[in-house]
């Protein structure tokens, strides 16, 4: 015999005489993706129900019954998993916990909404569910910086070609140029902070837009929830949704950057640089050509970038003309954000193993920097050492340069009789600045490429990590 259907938990019905369309129903169902939120939802339930028991709603056997039941419920969520909302009926999160509430414990569970406004208690849980997916981009993000510090570490003596335009231009040490990357994702770890700030603010007593009725202590509610300070304005607070756009932003930003890392990296692995070479573990091959060696992994993470850009250009247009308060267009504000947090995990934790296991190839590198000219800047700065004006010692290496491209000469084959022939400023302290490494030991300022400078850098970055 066929079961009935369950019948849908409902917060509203009795101003209307007729149920919502079918059509309706479906095409307004938040369950299939805010399932992620329940348990916030239970959560922020349970300190609900001691608020209301502090102003006279509940008896205080009432809150001890309901919160043993809300453990139970989260215990089976826990367990249960996605596939024990597949399927469900009910509208959203906030209804299937209080639909399963009434099954356990009666109509207990339609006195917890006492005072209490889904647009409130979305917000709350959205808040408490964004800052633990901040923090555990943030665990992700440190790997990856700790990935990027060791390899710095392991080859802190390379060098490699530094490019501009995608072009050879001035040789550096191969860890300032991994430092580079570090500064990024500091960055980007730095915008999730200042995110997990913009999340951390309760709007638990804010009710539908006006406040709560009830004398509910907020800064309790604040405390016993973890968010370090309660909301300023009831109005704002159950549509602000900067959190959710700030975290777009940071995730974008970091995917960015992980994206021209992507780029960098496949070039450089590639049979026409040869500078690294990828681990097979996060490499793949080809169903037709066995000679194939793709760098799948950092092409997929360069392609989910643009789709992590395209959430954050969403919800932006979805809060651009919105009018004051809630609005039903904000149930748009999630799925954005959740398949972010799905993305950037993985990719940050993938990424971190691809530059753990690469292999650097230093003669490679090194041959590239000899060659190209990239110690032109060097010979113009040691005209302008000798007192030639820079421009003008520009123009006599650029001939220099041209000359010697035309001839088929490199620099490291001159001779000081050579330079000479440019200009009579030359002595034999300028040969030295024919090899990559007398280029890179003259940025000796902070933040350039010296070991000395770099040295310091790194220390500075391990001591920095070492703090979180």
């Amino acid at each position: 015999m066929k079961r009935p259907a369950k019948t849908p938990y409902k917060l509203w019905g009795g101003r209307f005489a007729k149920p919502p369309a079918k059509a309706l129903e479906t095409f307004s169902q938040s369950l299939s993706f805010d399932y992620r939120l329940a348990q916030a939802d239970i959560e922020g339930t349970k300190a609900y129900a001691r608020a209301l028991e502090s102003v006279g709603i509940l008896t205080a056997r009432e809150t001890a019954r309901a919160s043993r039941a809300l453990d139970t419920l989260a215990k089976q969520v826990a367990q249960g998993g996605p596939e024990l909302f597949r399927g469900a009926p009910d509208e959203d999160i906030h209804t299937f916990v209080l639909g399963k509430l009434r099954e356990s414990i009666g109509a207990l569970a339609d006195k917890l909404h006492t005072g209490r406004s889904r647009n409130e208690q979305v917000a709350l849980d959205f808040r408490i569910w964004l800052k633990a997916a901040v923090r555990s981009a943030q665990g992700n993000l440190t790997g990856l910086l700790a990935a990027l510090l060791a390899k710095a570490e392991q080859d802190s003596g390379s060098i490699l070609p530094g490019y501009t335009h995608l072009r050879r231009a001035q040789p550096v040490l191969w860890p300032h140029y991994l430092l580079s990357y570090f500064e990024m994702f500091r960055r980007d770890y730095e915008r999730l902070q200042a995110c997990l700030r913009s999340a951390d603010v309760l709007p638990l007593g804010s009710g539908a837009l006006a406040g709560s009725g009830f004398a509910v202590d907020r800064v309790r509610l604040a405390q016993e929830l973890g968010f370090s300070r309660i909301s300023r304005n009831s109005l704002d607070v159950v549509s602000d949704r900067d959190f959710a756009l700030e975290f777009l932003f940071a995730s974008s930003v970091c995917f960015l950057h992980l994206s021209r890392l992507a780029e960098d990296w496949i070039l450089y692995s590639s049979e026409e640089f040869g500078m690294i070479e990828l681990a097979d573990e996060v490499s793949t091959g080809s169903s037709l050509m066995p000679q194939k060696k793709n760098p799948d992994s950092l092409e997929l993470i360069r392609g989910k970038t643009g789709r992590v850009l395209g959430h954050l250009v969403s919800l932006a247009a979805t809060v651009k003309g919105l009018p004051s308060a809630y609005n039903r267009d904000l149930q748009e504000d999630k799925e954005p954000v959740f398949d972010t947090a799905e993305q950037l995990g993985p990719a940050l934790a993938l990424a971190a193993e691809v530059v753990s296991s690469a292999t650097l190839r230093p003669d490679r590198m090194e041959a590239a920097a000899g060659t190209g000219w990239l110690c032109a800047t060097d010979l113009a700065e040691f005209l302008a050492e000798q007192g030639v004006a820079f421009h003008q010692a520009h123009e006599i290496v650029g001939r220099l340069v041209r000359d010697c491209v035309q001839a088929g000469k490199e620099a490291p084959e001159l001779t000081l009789e050579d330079l000479r022939r440019y200009s009579p400023r030359f002595d034999r302290r300028s040969l030295r600045l024919l090899v990559p490494r007398t280029g890179v030991a003259r940025r000796a300022v902070p933040g350039g490429t010296a070991p000395k400078a770099v040295r310091t850098a790194l220390r500075e970055a391990a001591g920095w990590l070492r703090k979180l």
